[in-house]
This record gives structure tokens, C-alpha cells and sequence, in this order.
């Protein structure tokens, strides 16, 4: 018999493959400017590099959503890194903006399909009444691949050869072992009997409906103000910073991911309500920090919206994730959590598109304001949501809460 991982090297490869679907997203983010000077792109063009991507995400969560509830959460891994190191080779060897959009459309496939198996993966390993602890380790790993994507890759763009291609043979190169080890993780009984596959939404019981909503919400509130440093940041830092250097720009924008992965980790003792409701406070702060980093070229004010909306993208992010892992059960989770992602990405790539073409026709300021205001309308929305919703405790039957992956194969 195949030798396997066991729980803790399986939790924890999960996690890493949760770090990556940050990583590859925010990877060409200290690139961008590259390609713009190199091939003459608007604001227009790399925004819609950025939206490409949120829109094969979305694409791929109607389509697939339920498939790791159908094969499992180790195949559905299997083939979203599987994708994701081919989009990033396609990046390492890219010499025109078209292979630019197949490499970002394969990112997307990748990241598609494994966001929401990885994310139920970490919470099934890490075993019964651990949800709190699994949606915060979850929000550090995603923290690290965006932390890691900034800083490595503006290290290696500002002093390393061949800076428009290096960075993404550095993540091919650590990819490839991740799907090795992905390969060893135990093999669980499909939830759904086999049989023919049909292209559907991702799953959500009606009994969790509810709870799907409020998570949902707070997670594309987090995820939009995701969107838009990962999509405008890099060129926001650069006016505000002054500086031609990648690594500094760079470690400036790293500050959000930096306050996502020390709250998250901090964040484990609070209930999910309590963790959205500061989440939003906290992003509706940071938004009008941002504001007036840009009304005044303000590099303080700047570092402190970073701070904010990473403390408010953690709490968001944890408290969504915690209130879907205690209330669904494991064998439905990969389904509620993909339509989770669904919601996400998609308020990602409509912003994305929008902020782009904005920014290119009335400017950059323009832009970062209206930005501003949807992430604070989403922050209300999601209190108001919160406000709304039965504060009662739902709990998934305790034989179905997230339970130690067992291995299948005999």
C-alpha cells in the first residue's frame, strides 16, 4: 500500500496549498509595471490581466464547486495545482501580453478548483471543534502566500535577473514538490454517490442557506479590498513611496498581509460574529485612510490603511470561515465553501475591471475613492447582515463536524 500523511504533515500541507492561491493571484502583482513599461500597457490592460483571473475563478466555482465533494478534496487539489504550475510557467516564459492571459486564465483554473478543497481539507484535518483554529490558520496561510508574493517577488524583480520571469520559476519551482506532496495525502470516500457529473452552482443545503449568506458577505467585503490593492496597489505605493524600487514598494504593500497574519492568529478566541463585526469596523476605516492617503500623498496614511484593511480582511475573512466550518457538515463543506469563494471572487473581478477602466479614463484618484466607497458599502452591508441574522449558534451534527481525514484505500 501507497505510504500516506498523516494527520499534522496533512493539515499543514493543506495549509500550504491555501498559501498558494494567494500567491499565484498576487504573484505578478510587483511585475505589472514591467510589462507596462516594456509593452506600452494601460492601467486598463493590467487591471484586466488582474479581472481575467477573477473571472475564470468564478467560471470555474459554477462549474465545479461540488467536484471535491464528488471525488474528494485530494484530487480536486491535485488538478488546481496542476493548473496553477502550468499558468505560472507559461509567466516564467512569457514573451507577449496573449501568453500573459493563458498563463492568468490557467492561475484561475487553479486556483478555481482548489481554494475550496484546501479550505475544507485544513478544517478536516484539523479535527473535531477545531474550527476556530482551522479558519485562522487558513488566514495566516493566505496571508504568508500574499506576504510572499510582494516581498519575494519585489526582492527578486529589484535585484535578481531577469525580474519580469524569475519570480515565477522561484514558485513553479516550490509548486512542483507541493503537488508531490499533495499526491501522498490520505484518500477519502467521495460524499456523493459516482455518477454522471453535471455542470451546477456550488452546493449549498437550504438549512445553511442562512449561514452561507452572512459568510459570503463578509468574505467578499474581505476579498474586494483584496482586490483592490492587488490591482492598483503596486502603482498607488510607487506615487506615494517615490521610489523606483521594487523591493521597497513591495514590503510597503506586504504591511496588509503582514496585520492579516498577526490578527488571524490572534483572532482565534473570538466568536464568528464577533470577529465579522470588528472586521468591518476595521475596513471601513482603512477605506478612509486610503482616501486620504491619495488626497494627500500621505505615505503614513497609506501604511495605515494597509493596516486596517489587512486587520479587517483577517477578522472578515476568519469569522466568515468559522461560521461555515462549525455549521456545515464536512462531507457538504467543499461545496459551501466554493460558493463562499464564488461570491468572492466575483465581487473581486467586477471591482477589478471597474477600477481599472476608471482609473485609466478620470485617474488614479478617481479611482482609490470610488474603491473606498464600495469597500465601505460592503462593510455596512455586512454589519447590517449581522444585525439581521438570528444570533443563535448553529452547529453541524456532532458526528459530521470536521473529523480526521481516514485513509480509503485499505
Amino acid at each position: 500500500m501507497q505510504h500516506r500523511l498523516g494527520n499534522k504533515a496533512g493539515f499543514w500541507t493543506s495549509a500550504a496549498v491555501v498559501a498558494h492561491t494567494l500567491w499565484t493571484s498576487a504573484a505578478p502583482s510587483m511585475t505589472y509595471p514591467l510589462y507596462a513599461a516594456q509593452w506600452h500597457l494601460t492601467t486598463t490592460v493590467t487591471a484586466a490581466l488582474f479581472a481575467i483571473y477573477s473571472i475564470v475563478v468564478v467560471t470555474v466555482l459554477i462549474a465545479f464547486g461540488t467536484l471535491s465533494d464528488r471525488i474528494g478534496h485530494r484530487a480536486a487539489m491535485l488538478a488546481g495545482l496542476g493548473a496553477s504550475i502550468a499558468g505560472v510557467l507559461l509567466f516564467a516564459l512569457a514573451a507577449d501580453v496573449p501568453t500573459l492571459f493563458v498563463g492568468r486564465i490557467l492561475m484561475g483554473v487553479g486556483v478555481g478548483l482548489s481554494a475550496g478543497p484546501s479550505t475544507a481539507a485544513v478544517a478536516a484535518f484539523a479535527g473535531a471543534g477545531q474550527a476556530k483554529r482551522a479558519g485562522s490558520i487558513t488566514a495566516a496561510a493566505q496571508a504568508s502566500g500574499m506576504a510572499a508574493a510582494l516581498i519575494v517577488g519585489g526582492g527578486l524583480v529589484q535585484y535578481a535577473p531577469w525580474p519580469a520571469h524569475l519570480t515565477f520559476w522561484v514558485l513553479a519551482g516550490l509548486l512542483v514538490p507541493l503537488f508531490v506532496a499533495c499526491w501522498f495525502l490520505p484518500v477519502r470516500k467521495p460524499s456523493w454517490p459516482v455518477g454522471r457529473w453535471k455542470f451546477r452552482l456550488p452546493r449549498v443545503d437550504p438549512a445553511y442557506r442562512g449561514t452561507f449568506i452572512t459568510a459570503a458577505l463578509a468574505v467578499s467585503a474581505a476579498y474586494a479590498q483584496a482586490g483592490v490593492v492587488m490591482s492598483l496597489g503596486a502603482q498607488v505605493a510607487h506615487d506615494l513611496v517615490n521610489s523606483p524600487n521594487a523591493l521597497v514598494n513591495g514590503a510597503a504593500l506586504s504591511l496588509l498581509a503582514i496585520a492579516m497574519g498577526a490578527v488571524s492568529l490572534s483572532a482565534r478566541g473570538l466568536g464568528a460574529r464577533t470577529a465579522m463585526a470588528g472586521g468591518a469596523v476595521a475596513s471601513a476605516i482603512g477605506a478612509a485612510f486610503l482616501t486620504g492617503a491619495v488626497a494627500w500623498q500621505s505615505l503614513t496614511l497609506f501604511l495605515a490603511a494597509s493596516a486596517s484593511v489587512g486587520a479587517g480582511y483577517s477578522l472578515l475573512f476568519v469569522g466568515g470561515l468559522g461560521l461555515i466550518n462549525m455549521s456545515v457538515p464536512e462531507g457538504q463543506r467543499g461545496g459551501a465553501l466554493s460558493a463562499v469563494y464564488l461570491a468572492a471572487y466575483l465581487s473581486i473581478g467586477v471591482l477589478s475591471v471597474a477600477l481599472g477602466r476608471i482609473a485609466t479614463l478620470f485617474g488614479l484618484n478617481t479611482a482609490i475613492d470610488i474603491s473606498a466607497a464600495a469597500m465601505a458599502l460592503l462593510s455596512g452591508l455586512t454589519i447590517l447582515r449581522l444585525l439581521a441574522a438570528p444570533s443563535k449558534r448553529t452547529e453541524a451534527p456532532r458526528d459530521e463536524v470536521a473529523t480526521p481525514f481516514k485513509d480509503e484505500t485499505g
